[in-house]
């Protein structure tokens, strides 16, 4: 017998000792304990129910398995519960295959599409920000983590992975095969719009970004551009740092960005400091629903020091980060320990960000043709120009 299962069968017998040891554990107060109680006494209430009168014989592991991925999913999307398999793969700092689909995952009841690399599998595929994964190669997604399903869909480049899509309120899926591929560089990169204005894309704030688009900048203004717009629509990976040291550009004082932990008191501004804000050109940022993590905190930092409207739709909600906590038999927590808060001290993780001017993206069903004309940018343009006018 496991110990999972010796300890459920311990709950199930003894309730009011494991309580006690429950309150201890979490160094809560005797009120506290107190208070837990009754969401205590009706689990141990429903895993006697289960055992006693279940219509089959009940795998009590597999019962405890359920109950934790319950608990972490009423979290968020960024949380999970590992296998040990996967604690093991962590652990041993294990990379994950080089071939992939460029797709950039969180859980919303299945796996949901935050992000599409551009260029890649998927982009080219036309998959979206928004869409959900109800199968990978077959598995349901239904219980599987965030962190999983990045694992699975990754694996040696040339080799095919089966997607089942849904999108909006279609009745059926659609099926993807995408043929994996090693990931290009993908560096920051720059033009000048028909109206002399530059843009400057951002795919990602990995090494590097804060950099790339200092130099796109630079470039664009030796050719005459006096204003940008920077879009991160879609961006939903890298660093928080980077995308600090890129808001350090443009923010010449007062808060970047707010780390918040768990206690109340636990929390860390990030300030712009001397030198910062060397760049003073007019900006708008475009956003979207794929704006996520490190893209998220840079916005909210030019928007909060109102160095930058932002034109768009709300943002993912993902800007925090994510440590592992080991349990007993080798399985884990990948739980959110530290999130992130806008300058005027607004949650941005599980929240979004609201843009200053928003923008209503048509939906485009599987075979349709998106639209020729970018509704996001050609607002941004407009808005550009009212700010320059006025």
């Amino acid at each position: 017998m496991s110990s999972r299962s010796r300890w459920l069968i311990f709950l199930v017998s003894t309730p009011l000792v494991v309580f006690a040891a429950v309150g201890g554990l979490l160094g809560a107060s005797s009120a506290r304990t107190q208070e837990a109680f009754p969401h205590l006494h009706i689990f141990e209430d429903v895993v006697g129910k289960i055992l006693g009168t279940y219509v089959e014989p009940v795998d009590a592991d597999k019962l405890m398995d359920g109950a934790m991925r319950g608990l972490i999913d009423s979290l968020d999307g960024s949380s999970a519960y590992l296998s040990a398999d996967e604690v093991k793969a962590i652990d041993a700092g294990t990379p994950l295959p080089a071939g992939d689909t460029g797709l950039i995952i969180t859980r919303q009841f299945y796996l949901r599409v935050v992000g599409v690399r551009a260029g890649s599998p998927a982009d080219r595929a036309a998959l979206k920000t928004g869409d959900y994964i109800r199968g990978i190669d077959g598995k349901a997604t239904r219980e599987l983590s965030a962190v999983t399903g990045t694992r699975l869909l990754r694996g040696a480049p040339g080799s095919k992975v089966t997607l089942s899509v849904f999108r909006g309120n279609q009745a059926e899926p659609h099926e993807f095969v995408l043929v994996r591929e090693a990931r290009q560089p993908d560096p920051v990169s720059g033009k000048r719009l028909a109206g002399g204005e530059g843009y400057i894309r951002i795919p990602n704030f990995e090494a590097g970004a804060a950099k790339g688009l200092r130099q796109q900048i630079d470039t664009l203004r030796q050719a005459g551009a006096t204003s940008a717009i920077i879009d991160v629509r879609g961006t939903a990976s890298g660093s928080i740092d980077e995308a600090i040291a890129a808001a350090r550009l443009f923010v010449k004082s007062g808060t970047l960005t707010i780390r918040a932990g768990h206690a109340a008191t636990d929390r860390t501004p990030t300030a712009a400091a001397a030198g910062d804000g060397s760049l003073t050109l007019p900006v708008v940022v475009l956003i979207s629903n794929g704006t996520a993590g490190a893209a998220e905190v840079f916005a909210a930092a030019l928007s909060g020091n109102k160095r930058a409207d932002l034109v768009g739709q709300i943002t993912a909600g993902l800007a925090a980060d994510q440590h592992l906590v080991r349990l007993p038999e080798g399985v884990g927590l990948w739980m959110t320990y530290q999130r992130y808060f806008t300058p005027d001290n607004q949650p941005i993780h599980e929240r979004g960000i609201l843009p200053t001017v928003g923008v209503d993206e048509p939906f485009v069903n599987f075979d349709e043709t998106p639209p020729a004309t970018d509704a996001t940018l050609a607002k941004g343009v407009e808005h550009l120009k009212s700010k320059k006018a006025a």
